[in-house]
């Protein structure tokens, strides 16, 4: 790049075997790639979705280079390490591996080093999380868990990071962060903020607030920089920070941007939902169902035919153009003769990964299986794979239905086999979402039925005051004997860090989310719901944050078909006083100086 000299950027990561693409090839294990500026190497521990953190430092002008040993930090001009998951598994390994001295020591050298979640963390003396697993100890204080007495944990979602103005830090940008931006967070533990006791020991710290706790959302001093929120994953404002570290600027002025912009504390997020499946011909298409039918109905001339909305690449594009705060994959085809290798939902995530810097879920097909050569693969490879390719979490549905099933049959015991419980543990429960499909039962009395009923206001068709929702599988197709609240308290239990909860009552009704489903099912778990089926207009997610305790909502047709926006949902959410996160272009005006 012009006007930058060569920096060498040392990323450590998790996986030995990961698959990485540059231009379209596969780097597969054992193999380097290259390249001029950047250098990435791999430690065997589970760090999750790094391909984004490769896009995102290519994005911005870098490329990357994979080396493999402990000694390779020595050569490293900056060093880059992510990772999400468990702090004392990660500390662990990095022990294991031979990596906790060399980092020290390029630290201590003056080196330019960027942790990211984990690799903040670590930066610290330890964590509640493990407390017999000592961090780096380069900078003081102990992360501790959020209080979820009244709000959800983990902390998932888009918030501040504000710098904490000092008589040394006044109007400028630290590494390009600016007050009115929004990053994304997901985590449980943090380091509690306490003002002037990292200042005194010549911290700059930035801030952010969830519910009435304070926390360290970046920070830095000299060489070091570390940030609580994933840069790759919060647009343009986190490749901006990006930019910023590997050009060498800590300071600068601040753009001019979102001069009237959100203020401090956690946004509501809207996600964009794209259903796709194969279509007649054999493309992979986005479609959207009434009641999950995706076919067009009789009278048109498409009757009978998979509804085609799009491809699912570009419009993911276009969503995150929009500002959707994630976007999320359903995918609603069974490749049952395909190698996993060669699924196709694959490469539409590696594609999506390149441009789209929000996170990004995949659902359908999580779970253990066989491959097309008659070898077993577990639930926790097929996600790996997803991970590899660009997904930040996997939804899992059916299969969460059928654990929970065998979760009361064993008196409420976990099994430590089902795939909720194998992915959480390698990847932390923030990559885990259970996606579920109940429908309404009614029933004149709550004596009428064993399962847990809500006394609704609105009377099923017989006039019944009361109902319960069951859980079904199959895409709706096979109901089974589960309420909507036995579901969540299980997945809860195995390690699910979110739920999306849909309605097949709402589905394609355009009518707003059941609102009393959510509370049933917020009333009863601690971790994150995402209100999902029935979003028809922007006033629907007013109403669905307004009345209910949703973490966040998800859209899907009104989008597709084209009747309004994300951006136009965005800004009715705001002049209606819910704090939203507002899109943002400018990546590299603030580094000029």
């Amino acid at each position: 790049m012009a006007g930058v000299g060569l920096a060498t950027c040392l990323c450590i990561h998790a996986e030995e075997n990961a698959l990485l693409e540059a231009g379209r090839e596969r780097i597969r294990e054992g193999s380097i790639l290259y390249c001029d500026t950047i250098k990435i190497t791999q430690v065997d521990y589970v760090a999750g979705n790094v391909r984004s953190l490769v896009n995102a430092i290519e994005k911005v002008g870098y490329t990357v280079e994979w080396i493999r040993t402990p000694t390779d930090i020595e050569k490293a001009q900056s060093l880059i390490l992510p990772g999400v998951g468990h702090f004392g598994h990660c500390l662990s390994q990095f022990d294991q591996g031979g990596y906790l001295d060399p980092i020290r020591k390029h630290i201590k050298a003056g080196k330019p080093f960027l942790g990211i979640c984990v690799g903040l963390q670590a930066l610290f003396e330890g964590s509640e999380e493990d407390p017999a697993i000592p961090g780096l100890s380069v900078i003081p204080g102990k992360l501790c868990r959020f209080d979820d007495r009244y709000k959800s944990v983990p902390h998932i979602g888009w918030n501040s990071a504000q710098l904490v103005r000092t008589d040394q830090v006044q109007d400028q940008s630290f590494y390009g962060l600016q007050d009115c931006s929004k990053y994304y967070y997901v985590h449980s533990f943090a380091v509690p903020y306490r003002y002037g006791s990292l200042e005194e020991a010549g911290w700059t710290v930035a801030t952010a607030r969830y519910g009435n706790e304070d926390f360290v959302g970046a920070i830095g001093r000299e060489n070091v920089l570390a940030t609580q929120f994933h840069p790759e994953k919060s647009g343009a404002a986190g490749l901006r920070l990006l930019k910023a570290f590997l050009q060498g600027h800590r300071w600068s002025s601040p753009l001019p941007i979102m001069a009237h912009g959100p203020g401090q504390g956690l946004t509501r997020r809207v996600i964009a939902c794209l259903d796709v499946r194969t279509n007649e011909r054999g493309d992979l298409v986005v479609t959207k169902g009434d009641q999950y039918d995706v076919r067009e109905r009789a009278g048109t001339e498409t009757a009978g035919l998979v509804r085609n909305l799009g491809k699912p690449v570009d419009m993911a594009h276009r969503y995150y153009e929009q500002g959707a705060d994630e976007i999320t994959f359903l995918n609603i085809t069974s490749f049952r003769n395909c190698p996993l290798v060669d699924l196709p939902m694959l490469e539409i995530l590696r594609r999506t990964a390149e441009t789209v810097f929000v996170p990004l879920t995949i659902g359908g097909g999580i779970r253990d299986t066989v491959d097309a050569d008659g070898s077993k693969v577990s639930a926790l490879d097929v996600a790996t794979m997803y991970f590899k390719s660009g997904a930040d979490k996997v939804s899992i549905g059916s299969d969460a239905v059928a654990a929970s099933l065998e979760y009361y049959q064993r008196g409420k015991r976990l099994s430590g086999r089902t795939a909720i419980e194998s992915i959480s543990a390698a990847y932390g429960m923030q990559a885990v979402v259970v996606s579920v499909d109940p429908r309404r039962i009614y029933v004149h009395s709550s004596e009428d039925t064993v399962h847990r009923t809500i006394q609704t206001s609105y009377p099923g068709p017989g006039g019944q005051a009361h109902c319960w929702y069951q859980c079904t599988t199959k895409g709706g197709r096979e109901a089974e004997d589960l309420d909507v609240q036995q579901l969540v308290e299980a997945v809860e239990a195995m390690g699910a860090g979110e739920i999306l909860l849909n309605c097949i009552d709402k589905d394609g009704s355009n009518s707003g989310f059941d609102l009393e489903l959510i509370q049933a099912v917020k009333s009863c778990i601690k971790i994150p719901v995402i209100a999902s089926s029935g979003a028809g207009i922007p006033n629907h997610f007013v109403e669905v944050f307004k009345r209910t305790k949703a973490d966040a909502a998800l859209g899907a047709g009104m989008f597709h078909r084209g009747e309004f926006t994300v951006s136009e949902v965005k800004q009715y959410m705001a002049k209606e006083g819910l704090e939203v996160r507002q899109v943002e272009d400018a990546v590299g005006a603030a580094m000029d100086t």
